[in-house]
This record gives C-alpha cells, sequence and structure tokens, in this order.
C-alpha cells in the first residue's frame, strides 16, 4: 500500500511538472520594441525630470513672425530656449473684438524659427476643425461641421479630413485638434452649436469616424487627431471661455448620447482626446471640472473606455477652468486627474515649477510624468519630427489654393441648404421681383455679408441692402432699413455661431415679421436663432457662416440650386430632427 501511495504521489509529481512545462511553452514571448518605442526611451533618457515636465506644456502663439528684436519674440524664444516646453498651438489674435487670421507663409516662418530653436523637435497644433482656414488666411473654407451633417454627406465629412491634415503638415502643424464629438443637444449652447455634427449620436459618431477616416487616409501627410470635448459639451448652456458650465445628465444617458462619439472615435484609434472645462455630477459629485477630476479621466476615460493615447486638457486660460485654480493649482490637478498635456498653461514657466515642486513633495510621482511624456515623444516620432521637422515655404500655396478643392467646398455648402418653412410656396424669389435685404451681424465691426450683398444685387440690382448691429437703437434701425413697403419682400440674414441676437435687433425684427411684406430668415450660422421669430413667412438653415454659404444663401433664395438639406437639430417650434423641405432648382 505504502508502495502504490509513493507512485501516486510521483505521477502527481510528474503531471504538475508536466502541467507547468506545457503552461510555461505557450506563454508567448515578449515583442521586442519597435523603432518607435527604441527612439522614444532613447530620448526620454537624454531629459532630466524638469525637461521631461516641460515637455508637458503646449504654450500659444498668433502664428505670426514677429521681429526678432521684439518682446513677444523673446518670450518664445525663452519658452523653447530655456524651457524647453513641448510645443505650440496657434490661435487666432483678437483685435477691435474681430478674431485676425494669421497669414500662412508668417506663419510657417515663425514655426520654422522655433524649430530651430529647439534642441528636440517641437508638436504644433491648431484647432482645423475646419481645416487651415480657421486659423490662417487661406486654405479650403470648409463649412462648420452641422452642415455636413444637413448635407448627409460622409465622404464629404473625409473630404474634409484629408484636406485638413494635408493643409496642418503644409503649415508645420501637426496636431490637429478636431474632430468636434460633442452631440449639441442644446438649443441655448453657446460655444458648441454649429460646431457639432447635430443632436443625433449616431450621426455624430459616424462623421466623427469619417473625418478621422480621412486625416488618415494619405501617409504622406501624418498628423495627431484628438476627439473634443471630453465628455461632452453639447448639453450645456454656458461657454466655458467666460464660466463653468454643468452638464446635468444621469449616467446612463451620457452612456446612449454624450459618451458614442467618443467610444466611436477610440474604436477608430484616435491619437489624443481633449478634456471639456464642465463639471458633471454624474461622474464627478465633487463638481470637479472634468479637465481636474480623476473619476472623469483615469476612471471612466483610462480605465472603463480604455483609452491609452494622450489625454490633453482644453485651453488652461479659460474663465471655465482659470477661476477655480490659480495656474501653479490647476496644472498639478490637471496632471494628477490623468492629463498628459496641459494646453496654453497662462504662465508656462510657473506650471513646470508647480509641478516639479509637486512631484519633489511626492504629491506626483516620476513615474507619473514619465507616462506622459512617453506619449508625446511617441506622438513626435509618430508623425516623423525628428526626420524632418521644417516646412518648405514655397510649397505652402501650392497646398492651400485649389480652385477643385473650393469648388467642391461650394457644393457641400449648396447641399446643406436646409428650407424648414416655407409659407405659401413664398420661395424662390421670383427674378423681376424687388426684394430688400437687412443684414445682421454679432459685432459692430463684422467682416460677414460682404459677398452676400454683391451675389443678392447680381440678381436684383440697385435693390436695397441694409448692415446692421446690436449696437444701433430701434429708430436708427428704422431708418436704415427704409419704408419697408416699397418692398416686394424682406430677406433677414441673421448672422451668429450660437450667441442670441443683442440689443434692439430681436424686437425691430419680431416687427419686420409682423408687418405687411412677407419676410424669409436666413440664419447664417446657428439655425436655433429661427425660433425667435415664429411669424416669418420662410426660414432658411445654412448651419454655416462662412463665405461659400453666403453664395449657397443667394442661390437658394432665388432657386437656382435644388434644397435638399435636412436639419440635424431640432429648432424648438420650428422644425424637428431631420425635417427639410425639398425644392427643385432651375
Amino acid at each position: 500500500m505504502r508502495f502504490f501511495l509513493r507512485m501516486l504521489g510521483v505521477l502527481a509529481a510528474l503531471c504538475l511538472c508536466l502541467a507547468g512545462f506545457a503552461a510555461e511553452t505557450s506563454v508567448r514571448p515578449r515583442k521586442p520594441p519597435s523603432p518607435e518605442q527604441r527612439q522614444t526611451q532613447a530620448l526620454l533618457k537624454t531629459l532630466n525630470l524638469r525637461d521631461r515636465i516641460a515637455q508637458l506644456i503646449i504654450g500659444e502663439c498668433y502664428g505670426e513672425a514677429p521681429s526678432r528684436k521684439s518682446t513677444e519674440y523673446r518670450k518664445y524664444q525663452h519658452w523653447v530656449s530655456d524651457l524647453h516646453i513641448g510645443g505650440f498651438i496657434v490661435v487666432n489674435r483678437v483685435q477691435y473684438g474681430l478674431a485676425r487670421n494669421a497669414e500662412p507663409h508668417a506663419m510657417a516662418v515663425f514655426l520654422n524659427q522655433m524649430q530651430k530653436l529647439s534642441r528636440l523637435p517641437l508638436i504644433v497644433g491648431a484647432d482645423f476643425e475646419r481645416g487651415a482656414s480657421m486659423r490662417v488666411s487661406s486654405g479650403t473654407r470648409f463649412p462648420y461641421n452641422m452642415a455636413f451633417a444637413a448635407a448627409r454627406d460622409l465622404d464629404a465629412t473625409r473630404f474634409e479630413g484629408q484636406v485638413a491634415a494635408r493643409e496642418a503638415r503644409a503649415l508645420g502643424v501637426q496636431w490637429v485638434f478636431a474632430p468636434v464629438s460633442d452631440v449639441n443637444n442644446n438649443p441655448d449652447n453657446p460655444v458648441i452649436n454649429i460646431r457639432s455634427f447635430g443632436e443625433n449620436p449616431d450621426e455624430v459618431s459616424e462623421h466623427v469616424k469619417a473625418f478621422i477616416e480621412g486625416a488618415r487616409s494619405d501617409p504622406k501627410y501624418p498628423v495627431i487627431l484628438s476627439a473634443k470635448h471630453f465628455p461632452g459639451h453639447g448639453d450645456t448652456s454656458v461657454d466655458s471661455h467666460f464660466g463653468l458650465p454643468r452638464l446635468e445628465a444621469t449616467r446612463e444617458r451620457m452612456d446612449m448620447v454624450e459618451l458614442k462619439p467618443f467610444v466611436a472615435a477610440l474604436a477608430s484609434g484616435i491619437d489624443s482626446v481633449m478634456t471639456a472645462h464642465i463639471t458633471v455630477p454624474s461622474i464627478d459629485p465633487d463638481g470637479l471640472p472634468a479637465t481636474a477630476s480623476p473619476k472623469v479621466l483615469t476612471n471612466l476615460l483610462r480605465k472603463e473606455l480604455g483609452f491609452n493615447g494622450i489625454i490633453v486638457t482644453d485651453a488652461m486660460n479659460m474663465q471655465g477652468f482659470a477661476e477655480q485654480f490659480n495656474s501653479s493649482e490647476g496644472s498639478v490637478r490637471a496632471i494628477e486627474a490623468g492629463a498628459d498635456v496641459l494646453l496654453m498653461p497662462p504662465d508656462p514657466e510657473r506650471a513646470i515649477r508647480a509641478i516639479a515642486a509637486a512631484v519633489e513633495k511626492g504629491r506626483l510621482t516620476r513615474q507619473r510624468i514619465d507616462e506622459s511624456v512617453t506619449r508625446v515623444l511617441a506622438a513626435k516620432i509618430h508623425v516623423g519630427l525628428q526626420r524632418k521637422r521644417l516646412v518648405d515655404l514655397d510649397a505652402i500655396s501650392d497646398v492651400l489654393e485649389s480652385q477643385d478643392e473650393d469648388d467642391r467646398v461650394q457644393q457641400i455648402a449648396d447641399r446643406a441648404i436646409t428650407l424648414v418653412r416655407n409659407d405659401h410656396d413664398f420661395l424662390p424669389l421670383a427674378p423681376t421681383s424687388s426684394p430688400c435685404m437687412v443684414i445682421a451681424s454679432g459685432s459692430r465691426i463684422s467682416q460677414y455679408g460682404q459677398r452676400l450683398t454683391i451675389e443678392f444685387h447680381r440678381r436684383v440690382p440697385g435693390a436695397r441692402v441694409t448692415m446692421v448691429d446690436p449696437s444701433m437703437r430701434e429708430p436708427v434701425l428704422e431708418a436704415g432699413a427704409g419704408d419697408t413697403t416699397q418692398c416686394s419682400a424682406m430677406v433677414v440674414v441673421l448672422f451668429g455661431t450660437g450667441t442670441p441676437l443683442a440689443g434692439d435687433l430681436p424686437s425691430f425684427f419680431q416687427r419686420l415679421t409682423e408687418g405687411p411684406v412677407p419676410v424669409a430668415i436666413v440664419a447664417m450660422g446657428s439655425p436655433y436663432v429661427l425660433a425667435s421669430f415664429p411669424k416669418a413667412s420662410a426660414d432658411v438653415a445654412t448651419f454655416n457662416a462662412t463665405l461659400p454659404s453666403e453664395v449657397s444663401a443667394v442661390k437658394a433664395l432665388f432657386g437656382e440650386i435644388s434644397i435638399t438639406g435636412h436639419s440635424p437639430v431640432t429648432i424648438p417650434g420650428i422644425a424637428q430632427y431631420g425635417d427639410g423641405i425639398q425644392t427643385l432648382g432651375k
């Protein structure tokens, strides 16, 4: 019996050994690091702690080429040569209340200068949501995102992504902060609005994926893309540039709406995700802004959704975030929460010092910093900055100026035109009629409406066209409009991308729609403004405020094109999602 038991023990031990051997041989050998990973680690080893932290900083610039003797240039030189920041974001300079786009060659000259000064290549980002024309004075003038959804044209969105990547690389930009992945289901949203593809999360998701596909379609122009603004900025009514919005949505609703486009972006391999300066009580009951919330960035985005790319903050100088923390504390909080890159901190040097101090005190670990800087360095290598960091100035115009692309964009703008009301077949206007036009912009000084006026006068020479703005009081508005009874019809054109009409404009236009002359309202931008004038005879939405849509609007008014758009959003009291009266052009 003892012998039998001993033999059983030997057999059991043998089985265990064989099982262990089988398990050991079934383990796959570890993959050797890729060339990009080896380059990343080699770069990382050359950086001390302070330089690693500096790589997480993206400073703002205006895409201009200041004199190298100027204070502004010396500031940038200090950021690059002394602080060793990771890169720049190109933003518009605002003068006299207007955003001024940069001249593309000047922008590229400046970025080349900074790249030459920097020991490591700089990564340069820009909000090219509509291609380079968002930030430079030329380039393909794509419509706002909502127009693509109105046109129901995913191929057009792919085309936009492709062109945005090509234009970005021609200018020295490698990080495209797009696509906007917010679902705009709040008509009072002043900051997302037509930047969103609409209110239907499935439709938004499809366009987000299409933009990503287009931007990656040509390997000659590699870019880093960023889905924004996580976890969803669409159902808010406060502009995070000026205050801290609050998203009142259950987690279940967010899974069905806000998070869907981000999940789609992650499934498409999005490179980075930009945070939103909003509070989301259903995710973080403590009321921390998402940018500073570990529950939003680490628990939800990293762990639950499985995102391992770059998390970049929205601009740190926006009041929605800056009012919550001082510059130093805000920088540390964002890194603690899970952000990798700090976009536009008010004082880059102060931010670097604060993060370094947090590491020294044990509030942040060196490992945490290394995780983020590894992602940043890998992104730089991925877009080829180690091989080539300067751009060819002679090739910029060849990329940014294309008649074929302009023609296609005009077609997209045409197809986006949506007619949501047309009482008694008021539109199209008869070519022999005598309509008058009033154009309202949101500011006293505006570039809006000039092309519109030219196109209108081409159809009706000598027609009365009046430009108005919120600074005008009602007597001035009435005097400018003149005797409207002499007009066969009134066309009221309202420019705006989200903020409501101000001053006496609403009451003035309300009275026009109640008068004896039929009025067509054309929303050049936000479609929600149409809800303010329930007595208009016709409502036209362009979902766009760029030059091609000014041309499209006039062609639609006179029946020169078919109107085929469908509203991607509900306009309270006017139209439901998907509505659109279809007409045949001449």
